[in-house]
């Protein structure tokens, strides 16, 4: 994959974190990192036309720029972009799971991966929200490859934990769904 679409693509799945459910955007994003782009392809347009899930005529445009695949056309396209589906706050409900394996494991890792600012925010679905109840984590790297931080660290959450709560790694562009789980506190500071 060249620059160009390297960086479409790292876009295009920070705008539809909170909007596709979690496990359809996880595999968009480990099946582009891994060179598979017909998979990673053929997975978001499904789940889009397959959910209902709108798309802006921008983000339709940037699609279409890095792939070709005629599946496009079974995808809605809407005028603006919907209100965030989650609300999230700083702390979780008392029944919550306990996240501090999985900080220590995330915050571990994360200064390999050019890691900044770890966060960590209770998501609170909102109707109409694609996933349930999490925690969610936010990574704020200075390495360019969002991807492949995403795929290092997701994949040693599961593996070391079998958790798979969502993470969302910036470099420097940020969704408005990344923009609204940024503003939990910091669990980890390089």
């Amino acid at each position: 994959m060249d620059v160009k679409t390297y960086a479409v693509v790292t876009d295009l799945c920070a705008r539809f974190a909170g909007r596709l459910d979690d496990d359809a955007l996880n595999s968009v994003r480990v099946h582009y990192f891994a060179g598979e782009p017909a998979l990673a392809e053929a997975t978001l347009l499904l789940t889009l036309a397959n959910e209902d899930i709108g798309i802006t005529r921008e983000e339709h445009d940037l699609i279409r720029s890095a792939s070709d695949d005629p599946d496009l056309a079974a995808v809605r396209i809407i005028d603006q972009l919907p209100p965030l589906a989650y609300r999230f706050s700083p702390t979780g409900p008392a029944d919550a799971p306990d996240p501090a394996r999985a900080d220590q494991v995330l915050a571990d890792e994360a200064a390999r991966y050019g890691g900044r600012v770890l966060r960590r925010a209770w998501r609170d679905p909102l109707p109409g929200a694609p996933d349930t109840a999490k925690w969610t984590y936010l990574l704020h790297t200075d390495d360019a490859d969002v991807l492949g931080v995403y795929a290092g660290l997701s994949g040693r959450l599961r593996v070391t934990l079998e958790e798979r709560w969502p993470l969302e790694v910036v470099h420097t562009n940020v969704s408005p769904y990344q923009a609204a789980a940024s503003l939990a506190p910091r669990i980890w500071v390089a």
